[in-house]
């Protein structure tokens, strides 16, 4: 096994410990609700606060692992994650499932933020690409394994089945750490710890309105996504009827779109400029996001519409997150900790707001969820025609 595909395994695997405690308790969330004697939008909440410390918190370990190296905020967050998965299976009402998810996603924030940055030490432009796209292929799994595990943990054992598997994994992702990760952040190269230069760090990245734009494309993309994870569980199950294992099966297909569509985008950056990929992806994101709720509009409320539609745009949308994510660290190699955290945190605030949105208008039916996914689709279309329009720095990045 070459360094580079085992760094892709190794990264993936961290990458997936957070996703997999949201995708694979999506079955759940109605029995759940049940369970606890609760309501939906309590249930939601889990996911909710979930989102919000996972985004809130990788602005710690961005600049703690630029100060002190990559591992370190790792082996940290890893066992944050670990209490809080144990704290959610033994939970007794939902207010501690609540505190113990915000738990969870404080530790998750670390596997979300130091693997870019770690990507980010090991290579730039189009390598960079195709790095991230295998780690996302890695992590992608989940979405297709994690609501199939879920459901078949459900089923016999319960929900809280799920919280022991979640912590099982991030219990191998800790071993992996140790045995396979390499520092990729030495001590020479380390910053400073102050207060000041960090705090100068972050003014200058939030005054890089290039870094932003390319953030909030990806950031609107992944909220619409977000979006889905919140309501297609009740959706799906509630609305149309679907088993749990049946909801698994079609919650998978929009995965497979999105792993398959994401392997090409270091290629396609190589050939015709990453920027150019991010900006015709997002396009067509976007209209087929607007196509998929006019015709909902039209009273065409159907799987056989929603299932289809929702996988075009999803793989549309595998093009850009890996492509946008690259293309805002690219100029920022000495702070990719900072810049890969606050990029992070903005993405996944905008994710948590998503999911408040499309939970306080939910009524049983698809259509806040697909007027959901519009506007966010529209928002980062017109954010790329913003960021992107000035093709000659965009090019100079694509090499």
């Amino acid at each position: 096994m070459t360094p580079f595909t085992r760094n892709a395994i190794v990264l993936g695997l961290l990458s997936a410990v957070g996703p997999f405690a949201i995708d694979m308790y999506l079955p759940a969330l109605p029995a759940i609700t049940a369970d606890l004697r609760t309501s939906t939008s309590a249930t939601q909440m889990t996911l909710t606060m979930f989102f919000i410390a996972f985004g809130l918190c990788q602005i710690a370990y961005g600049p703690l692992s630029d100060v002190y190296g990559r591992k370190a905020p790792l082996y940290a967050g890893l066992a944050l994650f670990i209490l809080g998965s144990i704290g959610c299976t033994l939970a007794p009402s939902v207010a501690w499932l609540i505190a113990f998810r915000c738990l969870q996603g404080a530790g998750a924030a670390a596997m979300a933020v130091i693997p870019r940055a770690i990507i980010r030490d090991l290579h730039t432009g189009v390598e960079a690409t195709k790095l991230m796209a295998l780690v996302m292929l890695v992590f992608s799994v989940s979405p297709i394994l994690a609501p199939l595990t879920g459901s078949a943990l459900i089923v016999p054992f319960g929900w809280r089945a799920v919280f022991v598997a979640v912590t099982v994994a991030a219990v191998i992702g800790l071993a992996l750490v140790a045995a396979l990760l390499p520092e990729t952040r030495p001590a020479h190269e380390r910053i400073s710890g102050s207060v000041r230069n960090v705090l100068g760090s972050f003014a200058e990245l939030l005054r890089d309105g290039h870094f932003l734009g390319l953030t909030f494309i990806g950031g609107l993309g992944m909220a619409s996504f977000f979006a889905f994870l919140a309501t297609s569980s009740f959706v799906y199950i509630g609305h149309y009827g679907l088993s749990p294992t049946q909801y698994s099966l079609a919650f998978s297909v929009n995965a497979i779109g999105f792993i398959g569509a994401s392997q090409f985008a270091g290629h396609l950056g190589g050939r015709f400029g990453m920027a150019r990929v991010v900006m015709a992806a997002v396009s067509a994101y976007a209209a087929f996001a607007v196509l998929l709720l006019a015709l909902t509009l039209m009273g065409f409320d159907s799987l056989r519409v929603l299932i289809p539609l929702l996988f075009v745009s999803f793989a549309f949308l595998g093009l850009v997150i890996p492509s946008t994510m690259v293309l805002a660290l690219e100029n920022h190699g000495p702070i990719a900790g900072i810049a890969a955290a606050l990029g992070g945190t903005l993405q996944m605030v905008t994710g948590g707001a998503m999911i408040a949105v499309a939970g306080l208008f939910f009524d049983g039916t698809s259509l806040p969820m697909v007027a959901t996914i519009a506007v966010t689709a529209v928002g980062a279309l017109l954010v790329s025609l913003a960021t992107l329009r000035k093709r000659e720095p965009a090019a100079a990045m694509a090499e």
